[in-house]
């Protein structure tokens, strides 16, 4: 986790120096409430809880309504994991405990700006998820948000804006067999957690 926490520093630090010659360079902070949701793959479900999501990004704008953005978001959570036990048919092999989701997401932001201090806007973005679950060790998948909301202009260098998101991971999960004219095809099955969320978002403007 160490490597990827230096990694996301060298990126925003990169994403600031090539925004300084182009315009605004908005520093968010993240705080989002985040509910359940239930995972299905092929031979089991897993319970995702409820929990506080966190985080900070950059945000800069090449043009004056369209910002690109890059951010780094957490979910510690806890994670109940229902699969068959192998060893013991017809009981299953539950585990429970804590886990998190680690997203680095890159995308951005189209501002319906029409001059007032309460801007809608829209976004979306994509990249990784590195999940920790309750067995140990961790899992780096592809992820993906979108996400809607208004953010409202102070007369200082700080906004607030109050946001709704969905983001979603995607993670191989086992694979299903069909048959075709020359047999037994195994193909790649995937299970998608949809995690939808409610919060707030602090920026700090630098000219």
């Amino acid at each position: 986790m160490k490597n990827y926490s230096l990694l996301l520093i060298a990126f925003l630090f990169s994403a600031g120096m090539m925004a300084q010659d182009r315009g605004d360079i908005v520093l968010d902070v993240h705080g989002t409430y985040t509910f359940s949701n239930n995972v299905n793959f092929d031979y089991g479900h897993i319970d995702i809880g409820d929990g506080f999501t966190y985080g900070a990004g950059l945000e800069f704008f090449p043009q004056k309504s369209t910002s690109v953005e890059l951010k780094y978001l957490r979910l510690d959570t806890s994670m109940d994991v229902d699969v068959p036990n192998v060893a013991n048919p017809g009981v299953n092999g539950d585990i429970n405990g804590d886990g998190a989701f680690n997203y680095i997401l890159i995308g951005g932001n189209h501002y319906f700006d029409n001059g007032n201090n309460a801007v809608p806007y829209l976004g979306g973005g994509i990249g990784m998820a590195i999940t920790e679950g309750p067995y140990g060790g961790s899992d780096t998948n592809f992820a993906w948000e979108i996400k809607g909301g208004v953010k409202i202009k102070t007369a200082s260098i700080v906004s607030i804006s109050l946001q709704a998101n969905l983001i979603s991971t995607v993670a191989a999960a086992g694979t299903d067999t069909y048959w075709g004219y020359w047999g037994p095809v195994a193909v790649q099955d995937y299970a998608y957690s949809y995690q939808f969320g409610l919060g707030a978002i602090f920026g700090f403007n630098f000219k």
